[in-house]
């Protein structure tokens, strides 16, 4: 855990230097501003103080690239391919975490592993920039269209959110169906997480499969894939229909276009809140049911064992169907025919816990600090920092250094996962202290 988290912190505090250089900006820039872009582009989430576009040249726009896939992969799998390069062999405590973070049942075929994630990353990135290409080389010419393709591409499979083509994100495209059919691929792609493509390729590739009816394959997946699969496109469907209704008639967002791009403008948005960041609409127009609904959709965020954050759609579905089987007065969470592992749903209720703990606190702070802020403001910025979304109303440039450092805290543990900062800040001594039997009572609870 202090590993993870230590490596996090020396690579936004070394991305931080390098884009505060003047090498990197074609005007000074001050280092909070720096340090707030590196946080938020190692830790996925998109919120930025300056416009990256016209702050940063292409050194540091590079750099920042670099921060975004180093961030979206995982200090640990990026260190594991730097050692793999060097032919030095993986430790022991690299092997563990990777078991943990990718589920997998032993410490044997990491490198395989590595090499699959790296080559899967690789090649869907390059399909996105294949796809937006399409549009920016026509518009932008083949050298500027071709960075251009690579760069977007790259921040959508991260769930980035982080664009450099001006100061309103991809809003001049809000009815381009190409270039938001390729973001929203990529987004959904890396959201959805690399063990749950890892076990769809599984399934597919078995000979049987091919003879089989969907529903029979889908029988055939592992509990993750189809909780994954399941909550993920019911979040996506109701983020959808939701915001088509909320914003229907609201002329700052969707309410002149047409209702093709009206569905396609909210299918967007529902599933950019999904821990990516990238916006086709005003977010400062948006009414206020709406952002409350998309802060639903933020905080529970992607899928673990990817490139999103949130407290993970498996979290939410889990708590959801251990809250039903209470209702029902059963002792046991169920999902799918299968029996999910008491020590799952603590986990689970102790990441929400933290989360909402860590999200109330900071909103609290930021709102003190920033008297003249609407409440609404804030609490879609704390949640979108936490939930590393990167989404904004525009307040993000007028926030107090105070309230940037808050921001940026919340984007840190959204990125590690508030459970495990606390882990790395408790001892070895306490940890094992949950050995102890004691005796058990019962209290009034609800």
């Amino acid at each position: 855990m202090q590993l993870l988290v230590s490596g996090f912190l020396g690579i936004i505090l070394a991305g931080a230097v390098l884009l505060w250089l003047p090498v990197s900006n074609q005007q000074p820039i001050a280092f909070i501003d720096a340090f707030f872009t590196s946080v938020s582009a190692v830790c996925v989430t998109g919120l930025v103080t300056i416009v990256p576009a016209a702050q940063f040249t292409l050194f540091g726009k590079v750099i920042l690239l670099i921060l975004i896939q180093v961030g979206g992969l995982g200090i640990i799998v990026c260190m594991t391919v730097f050692f793999m390069l060097l032919g030095k062999r993986i430790t022991l405590r690299q092997r563990i975490y990777i078991q943990q973070t990718y589920n997998m049942d032993t410490l044997s075929g990491m490198v395989r592993l590595i090499r699959w994630v790296l080559k899967v990353t690789l090649v869907v990135e390059a399909m996105g920039a294949i796809g937006y290409a399409i549009r920016f080389v026509p518009l932008y010419g083949i050298g500027k269209g071709i960075w251009y393709s690579i760069f977007h591409s790259i921040s959508a499979f991260c769930n980035a959110g982080i664009d450099i083509l001006g100061d309103s994100s991809l809003a001049g495209y809000v009815t381009d169906p190409v270039i938001n059919l390729v973001t929203m691929a990529l987004i959904i792609s890396g959201g959805l997480g690399f063990t749950v493509w890892s076990d769809i390729l599984h399934v597919l590739k078995i000979r049987e499969t091919y003879q089989r009816t969907p529903g029979r394959i889908f029988r055939q997946m592992s509990l993750q894939t189809k909780m994954t699969l399941v909550i993920t496109g019911i979040l996506i469907a109701a983020g959808g229909i939701g915001i088509f209704c909320l914003e229907y008639s609201n002329a700052d967002t969707i309410g002149a276009m047409s209702n093709g791009d009206k569905l396609l403008a909210s299918f967007f948005h529902a599933v950019s809140t999904r821990t990516a960041g990238f916006a086709t609409v005003a977010q400062g127009g948006l009414r206020d049911a709406t952002i409350l609904f998309s802060c639903i959709l933020m905080f529970i965020g992607g899928s673990p064992g990817g490139t999103a954050g949130g407290i993970k759609t498996t979290t939410a579905g889990m708590l959801l169907f251990s809250c039903v089987a209470v209702l029902r007065g059963g002792k046991d969470t169920e999902c799918f025919g299968r029996k999910i592992a008491a020590e799952n749903v603590r986990t689970g209720a102790s990441i929400v816990m933290v989360a909402v703990l860590a999200l109330l606190g900071g909103t609290i702070l930021v709102a003190a600090a920033e008297p003249a802020m609407a409440l609404g403001d804030v609490i879609y910025e704390t949640t979108s920092a936490i939930g590393t979304v990167g989404l904004s109303t525009g307040i993000t440039p007028m926030l107090s250094d105070f309230s940037k450092c808050v921001i940026m805290f919340l984007m840190y543990i959204g990125r590690l996962g508030p459970v495990t900062v606390v882990l790395a800040f408790v001892s070895r001594q306490d940890i094992g202290k949950k050995a102890r039997k004691l005796p058990e009572r019962r209290i009034m609870v609800g």
